[in-house]
């Protein structure tokens, strides 16, 4: 399939076709209880350990709302810059499901805790774009059917039945694969900023419905088909890719695209069919009578709202217009919230160290992290939460770079010996010798003696070949076996041949 990310088009046998994406995010909510009772949600506990009367739907057992519950999801609302809808109600969503002992679904139907608001993501290619978000609300996880642990019988594990999930429904406004997985990790690190969702797709925590049509650029919208629960964003994309593709076969051969629920296979990398897919109306909805609606008055939210930390999208801005940080390195660093926070925790550390201005040194922090310090870790296999040396030693480091007593080079030395060790870089420099010479009398006769040796390059620098002290500097520094000062002898250098 060839996608054109600029026109968004997919090219068919019979022209082009433009692909239409929106995304059903379930995010687990970050509490200690469940939605509606006061199990545990502890993640890898034995089977049917975390149940209590309301998850296993015993006779007269009514659910009672979790208060946290309520108030992360209207953090995570302000956070998506929607509106926090001040009446809310929960509803039953009248479907069977063999591991939800209900028979039926508490969730939110026609008044959702959160409205309309929108995510701003940013593409390979340098552009930007807003993903409109439709409504976020809550409701109830089910349970988890095990198909093969047993010859003749399904065992059903009802740890997760209960737990507090919030919907997030974006608008149809994603054209490629790359919308799609830019939107999920954008996201993904709102989520995990404001602590509402640790985002763990891997472990079920956060996981997405994809639904894709495809239609003809500016025709109206196709028939839809929505891929359930996949768990990682590359997963996602390729859903997408596959999943539009059968559809412009389909409609090319003279066939119709079936309204229906699919699954994405990772191994095969195809989606399958699973089952119709259901309208609205299909599920019965009616307010449920054992829970009264919510209620919000401007202290609770604004209470929500003071709670926030500062979001990606204001730290990258501060990043760049304040600190001076190149764009990708910004964007880099606020993709994750921990790697923001031990970049600046770095540059506090390196202020204290050094007295220097914030704008002055980050940029150089930042380059040093990403590159260097992200080269080890990578090597690894470790994130930034696993780093062996803390912002306080990597800033010890940085401050011998920067006030001159060990060269760039030696920098990577001591980060190696660091990196193994742990050890203080002051001490690594010392028993190394790996100070620079920065004596003007020592690096003097030693740039005399290389003018001395290179008569031919100091008279091409006098004939205006001023490159060509380049050479002569590394002369020094091979002379000094790496430890003159590089930026002292340019100047010894410059001087001497400019009065010579």
């Amino acid at each position: 399939m060839s996608i054109a990310p600029e026109s968004y088009i997919v090219r068919g046998a019979t022209g082009d076709w433009e692909i239409v994406v929106g995304l059903e995010v379930h995010a687990q909510v970050t509490s200690k209880a469940k939605l509606f009772s006061g199990a545990s949600t502890t993640f890898g506990s034995e089977p049917n350990d975390n149940v209590s009367l309301v998850d296993a739907a015993f006779p007269g057992m009514l659910p009672v709302i979790n208060a946290e519950c309520v108030r992360q999801a209207v953090r995570t609302g302000l956070a998506l810059g929607a509106r926090i809808n001040r009446y809310s109600r929960f509803d039953r969503k009248n479907y069977f499901y063999a591991d939800l002992p209900q028979g039926y679904q508490i969730s939110q139907f026609s008044d959702p805790i959160v409205g309309e608001g929108e995510v701003h993501v940013e593409l390979a290619n340098g552009a930007s774009k807003a993903i409109g978000i439709e409504r976020l609300h809550l409701e109830q996880d089910a349970g988890k059917s095990i198909h093969d642990q047993h010859p003749r019988m399904t065992l059903v594990d009802l740890n997760r039945s209960g737990v507090a999930l919030m919907e997030i429904v974006s608008k149809p406004d994603m054209r490629t694969p790359e919308e799609a997985g830019a939107y999920l990790k954008k996201l993904r690190t709102l989520l995990r900023y404001i602590g509402s969702c640790d985002g763990n797709m891997e472990q079920g925590s956060m996981r997405a419905d994809v639904n894709v049509s495809v239609r003809r650029p500016g025709a109206p919208f196709g028939t839809r088909c929505e891929i359930k629960n996949v768990n990682s964003v590359r997963f996602v994309m390729q859903a997408i890719e596959y999943e539009a593709q059968r559809q412009v076969d389909i409609i090319e051969a003279g066939g119709t695209i079936d309204q229906e629920t699919r699954l994405f296979d990772p191994n095969k990398g195809e989606t399958r069919s699973m089952r119709s897919k259901e309208d609205a109306h299909d599920y019965r909805y009616f307010p449920d009578p054992d829970l009264l609606p919510l209620e919000f008055d401007e202290d609770f939210i604004e209470a929500a709202r003071q709670s926030l930390p500062e979001l990606p999208d204001a730290k990258k801005a501060r990043f760049t217009h304040e600190w001076g940080l190149a764009e990708h390195n910004a964007a880099t660093l606020v993709g994750e919230k921990e790697s923001a926070d031990w970049f600046e925790q770095l540059i506090d550390e390196l202020v204290a160290k050094t007295g220097q201005p914030i704008a002055k040194i980050a940029a150089k922090a930042s380059n040093w992290m990403l590159s260097d310090l992200y080269g080890h870790l990578n090597k690894a296999g470790q994130n930034i939460t696993q780093c062996p040396i803390d912002p306080a030693r990597s800033a010890a480091l940085l401050a011998l770079v920067l006030d001159g007593t060990i060269s760039g080079s030696a920098a990577k030395d001591v980060l190696e010996d660091m990196f193994a060790t742990g050890r203080d870089p002051l001490v690594i420099v010392e028993e190394k010798g790996l100070k620079q010479v920065s004596d003007t009398g020592a690096l003097e006769a030693m740039a005399d003696q290389i003018i001395a040796a290179n008569p031919t390059q100091v008279e091409q620098y006098k004939a205006g070949k001023t490159k060509v002290i380049g050479f002569l500097v590394g002369q020094v520094m091979k002379e000094s076996r790496g430890q003159a000062n590089p930026a002292v002898v340019n100047e010894i250098l410059a001087k001497k041949l400019g009065s010579s």
